[in-house]
């Protein structure tokens, strides 16, 4: 099941109960008719839970926001959802503590975010700092050690790798520093994520592209 319409952005939401996937049909359409903290709640609960959702969720709270918008000229649903993001950020140590797939999930989702919210057609600088702080966290050794961590920082760097560093190059400098000597561990890290690592080590590189010859070399064998 998908939710829109002809033309219109789809949202899978299949995985929400009914009365919700009715609550945030109506958040779209008629956003003031609704609760936008509860649905600020929903959504970032959801995004925790489910890994899948919290891939798209970022188009599905920009769409929100453009409602209520132009509906109202409010920002009660940003509000909502930046200081929940917020809030999730701070106890971040617990969250990855208690589940390291709740923490993959929050940093896909705050990425997510950061890759469809805009002020005046450019990212939020709310944002920038809470987003690096995660992909440095995501490149220190016991993360390098995960394989999941690994793979949720490089598909974060493949999505959004290029504006942040627009936003802040000395930050992404000192990432890449961390990836760097990650990928030199001398122990620790098992082949794929050394190849992860190698690979967006050469992304960046080469301007934020995928050269035909680095795409040959890593993604042949997957492709055979």
């Amino acid at each position: 099941m998908v939710m829109g319409e002809p033309g219109r952005e789809e949202y899978k939401i299949q995985s929400f109960d009914a009365e919700t996937q009715q609550l945030l049909k109506t958040a779209l359409k008629d956003p003031g008719a609704v609760d936008l903290e509860k649905v600020a709640n929903v959504i970032v609960d959801h995004s925790l839970q489910d890994c899948v959702f919290s891939k798209e969720a970022g188009r599905m709270c920009y769409a929100i926001i453009q409602a209520e918008s132009k509906q109202a000229g409010q920002s009660v649903f940003r509000r909502g959802l930046l200081n929940r993001l917020q809030q999730e950020y701070q106890a971040r140590e617990q969250l990855r503590a208690r589940s390291l797939q709740g923490w993959v999930c929050y940093v896909t989702f705050i990425c997510n975010i950061f890759d469809y919210l805009r002020v005046n057609n450019m990212p939020m600088m709310a944002l920038v700092n809470p987003v690096y702080d995660c992909l440095f966290w995501l490149a220190q050794p016991d993360s390098l050690s995960k394989e999941e961590e690994v793979d949720c920082l490089v598909l974060q760097l493949h999505r959004i790798g290029e504006q942040l560093e627009k936003m802040n190059r000395q930050r992404m400098d000192e990432l890449f520093v961390l990836i760097r000597d990650g990928f030199l561990l001398p122990s620790g890290l098992s082949s794929l994520a050394q190849l992860l690592l190698l690979e967006i080590i050469e992304f960046r590189a080469a301007g934020w592209k995928t050269t035909p010859a680095a795409h040959k070399y890593y993604y042949s064998e997957v492709s055979e």
